[in-house]
């Protein structure tokens, strides 16, 4: 037996739980992302999104609509006659025709411990507030924002060394064994739910670039988790005088170091290493712009950044 499923996603995230239900053998009848967007230097090109070509590849057919708020968007929709819609990072709000469309309602893998963390950037929030640990949860949708009944749940330990990027790839490998083991037990109909609590709910908002610079003033703890919660991608950064000029560099990677200094906030008191508000930060992966990643070790063979100097 199998379950005749709609998978809805978008981003890399996404790519292991469609594999994962694929070769547990549902039927995927039909793939739902998000429109092509524009790349390449000027633009003109247009990317699909990594489900895109994941189905594609798999010979699932592939929509791409802008909204599903339309009476016709949302007729196509309920025709596919789906057992069970599955939503992984699909970033577009289901409205409720779309919810009720499927035998047994959509479910999502949602990246954190719920409440905590519903929203658009769970893996980075979790990391940069000091979290010391994660998860994912199958969830059954409802209107709200990350707001359904909770089936099941993996839980993942944060250390102040775990990087956004490595907390991704660990996370979608968890969603895509539990939304495997959500779908078996859906299918002999095993699978319970237990609503959320309101206690220690928190959002999730997305990413800011003007939130990515580094601030000096703040713990060596709360510096390092920064820098990790936005590692890789879109990249902590500070600016350093080199050359006789300032220069903007990411930070992808830092470790807090014992080293008692009386110097201000921002100070370079080693190599590579910040003074901050009760410690200090070694910068251990930066990158230049137009440069590839390098260690501090390769960053200081070309650059030099003199004791003392004061970073703002």
């Amino acid at each position: 037996m199998s379950l005749r499923l709609v998978f809805m996603g978008t981003p890399s995230f996404s790519v292991p739980t469609l594999h994962a239900l694929h070769d547990a053998g549902h039927e995927i009848i039909a793939c739902y992302t998000q429109p092509p967007r524009s790349a390449g230097r000027r633009g003109l090109d247009l990317k699909p999104s990594s489900i895109q070509k994941a189905a594609e590849a798999l010979g699932i057919p592939v929509s791409t609509p802008l909204s599903l708020k339309g009476e016709s968007d949302q007729q196509r929709f309920h025709a596919l006659n789906a057992d069970a819609a599955v939503v992984i990072a699909y970033g577009m709000l289901l409205p409720q025709a779309i919810l009720d469309a499927p035998k047994h309602g959509c479910y999502n893998a949602h990246a954190s411990l719920l409440p905590r963390w519903r929203g658009a950037a769970p893996i980075q929030r979790a990391i940069m507030a000091g979290d010391e640990e994660t998860g994912v949860m199958i969830m059954k949708m409802d209107v709200g924002l990350d707001t359904g009944p909770v089936a099941l749940t993996t839980r993942v330990a944060i250390d102040d060394n775990t990087t956004a990027g490595e907390l991704h790839d660990a996370l979608a490998g968890h969603a895509a064994k539990l939304m495997v083991d959500a779908m078996a037990a859906l299918e002999v109909g095993t699978l319970s739910l237990v609503d959320q609590p309101d206690d220690g709910a928190c959002y999730a908002d997305k990413i800011s670039k003007r939130e990515a610079r580094i601030d000096w003033n703040r713990s060596a703890k709360d510096v390092v988790r920064h820098i990790h919660g936005l590692s890789p991608f879109p990249g902590a950064w500070c600016e350093l005088p080199l050359g006789g000029k300032l220069h903007r560099v990411k930070v992808l990677a830092a470790e807090i170091v014992d080293e008692a200094s009386t110097a201000v906030h921002g100070t370079v008191i080693g190599a590579l290493t910040i003074k901050t508000q009760d410690g200090a930060v070694r910068l251990s992966k930066v990158q230049k712009a137009g440069a590839k990643p390098m260690s501090s070790q390769e960053f200081a063979l070309g650059n030099a950044l003199a004791l003392g100097t004061v970073l703002t």
